[in-house]
């Protein structure tokens, strides 16, 4: 892991997908988890199709999902501006500057121009607390940990942007955390059907804590639980399963 600052912000260099992935990050405050892999993975994109990532942050997500799917057209919505100028400097670290574009603007606010394109899938992982259960306290805000706080933008509008922002039957897909599963629910079938709930196993016989969800609009097939993904063994390390996916690039079958 390299270190190096920009603009005052202390960063480290990392590696993702087995080193397929450069990321220029903060050393403090928000880092990009396994849960950004996981998503990337879980997108059943095809090259050529158009896809919009909300809430793209230094750009992890986007930059695994094109290393798996190769020439595919990305676009990435992030308002906070620290975290976008990162994720430019990602793309060209990765050489993938022809396949992504990150553009500065809020999640309920979408420039005309994206939000009417009619995207094949529009993918995310929105901020897991509300404001109400968050630290809003000024050392917290400034060390980046707000990210994983919803702001003006609940997650009801979330979904409700990424549904929109589909072209009939695209496909949409988040993770979020398990406990909000119900709420999530509840959101989604305004929307959209054929929703798979795809659970994240801690390990063998745990609750699951994060989950993945995937549906489309348009469609009203009923809902699935699928079987999910254990993701580490008793001793920690990850399942064979999992690190074809954290490291190999593989798909995530959702």
């Amino acid at each position: 892991m390299e270190e190096m600052s920009i603009n005052d912000i202390h960063l480290t260099k990392d590696w993702l997908l087995g080193g397929r992935v450069c990321l220029r990050q903060p050393s403090r405050g928000y880092r990009v988890s396994i849960d950004s892999v996981l998503l990337a993975a879980s997108v059943p994109a095809l090259e050529g199709e158009l896809l919009l990532e909300l809430g793209s942050g230094t750009g992890a997500a986007s930059l695994c999902l094109l290393k798996r799917v190769p020439r595919c057209q990305i676009i990435g919505i992030e308002n906070n501006e620290d975290m976008l100028f990162l994720s430019r400097e990602n793309i060209l670290l990765n050489k993938l500057d022809d396949f992504i574009t990150f553009v500065n603007a809020d999640v309920t606010n979408l420039p005309i121009q994206i939000s009417q394109q009619g995207f094949d899938h529009v993918f995310s992982n929105p901020p897991y607390l509300q404001a109400s259960r968050s630290d809003r306290r000024e050392s917290s805000i400034k060390e980046g940990h707000f990210a994983n706080v919803e702001g003006t933008a609940d997650l009801s509008a979330w979904i409700k942007v990424m549904a929109l922002a589909l072209k009939p039957k695209g496909r949409l897909t988040l993770i979020h955390r398990a406990d909000r599963l119900d709420e999530i629910l509840s959101i989604l079938e305004k929307y959209a059907g054929e929703i798979v709930v795809f659970p994240l196993w801690p390990k063998y016989g745990r609750s699951a804590k994060r989950v993945v969800i995937s549906a489309r609009k348009g469609v009203s097939t009923p809902l699935r639980l699928s079987s999910g993904l254990v993701l580490h063994e008793s001793d920690g390390a990850y399942t064979k399963e999992a690190s074809h996916i954290l490291e190999s690039g593989m798909a995530l079958l959702v």
